[in-house]
C-alpha cells in the first residue's frame, strides 16, 4: 500500500488554511472539538490560532476503541434552553457554533456516529436536527476522502481511495521513527 507522509510544516499551513476558509465565509466556533487521537493535534493547533476554547470527543470506530457520547455538546448543537427559562424547549440563543476537527474523513464513520449520537440522547425526533449539521455544527479534516460516505464542510487535501488507496501518515503517528 502507498503510504503519503506529511510534515509538521505541512500541518501548520493545512490549520492555517482551514483558519482562512472559516474567515472567507465568516463563521466562527464558540468552541471546536477534537476527535481523538487523530483530530485532537489540528483541533488543539486551530484553537490556539483562534483563540476559541477546544474540548475532546472520544470516538474511535477504526481502533475498535471506545465512542463517549457528550450529552453537554448535543444540548449545545441543539440549542436547549436552560431550565429556567421561559419554558421553551429550545431556544437559537442557546445554540453554539461548534467545529468538529479530525484529521482524515476517511469511510465518513465518524461524522455518522456523531449525527446518530448527538441526537439520540437530545430530543431525538425533533425537527431542529435538520438544521443543525453543515450549519452551526460543522466538520473539518485536514484530509477528505471523496469516496467517503459523509461530506465536511473545510479541508485541505483530497485522496479518492476508491481509486488509488493510501495510508495517510501525520507527523504525530511516527515521529519516533
Amino acid at each position: 500500500m502507498n503510504k503519503v507522509y506529511y510534515t509538521w510544516q505541512q500541518v501548520e499551513g493545512a490549520v492555517i488554511d482551514i483558519a482562512r476558509q472559516l474567515q472567507q465565509e465568516n463563521w466562527r466556533p464558540d468552541y471546536i472539538v477534537g476527535i481523538t487521537r487523530g483530530g485532537a493535534i489540528p483541533a488543539v493547533m486551530l484553537s490556539q490560532y483562534l483563540g476559541v476554547p477546544m474540548r475532546p470527543l472520544q470516538v474511535s470506530l477504526r481502533d475498535g476503541g471506545d465512542c463517549v457520547s457528550d450529552l453537554g455538546m448535543a444540548e449545545d448543537a441543539f440549542g436547549c434552553a436552560p431550565a429556567n427559562s421561559s419554558g421553551t424547549l429550545v431556544d437559537p440563543a442557546y445554540r453554539k457554533n461548534i467545529l468538529i476537527v479530525d484529521d482524515i474523513n476517511d469511510q465518513g464513520s465518524t461524522i455518522a456516529w456523531i449525527k446518530d449520537d448527538w441526537p439520540s440522547g437530545c430530543h431525538p425526533d425533533h425537527d431542529v436536527w435538520n438544521n443543525v449539521w453543515h450549519k452551526n455544527v460543522r466538520f473539518a479534516t485536514l484530509t477528505h476522502n471523496l469516496a467517503s460516505k459523509e461530506d465536511v464542510d473545510y479541508s485541505v487535501w483530497e485522496v479518492n481511495k476508491a481509486e488509488k488507496d493510501c495510508w495517510l501518515v501525520y507527523p504525530w503517528e511516527e515521529f519516533w521513527i
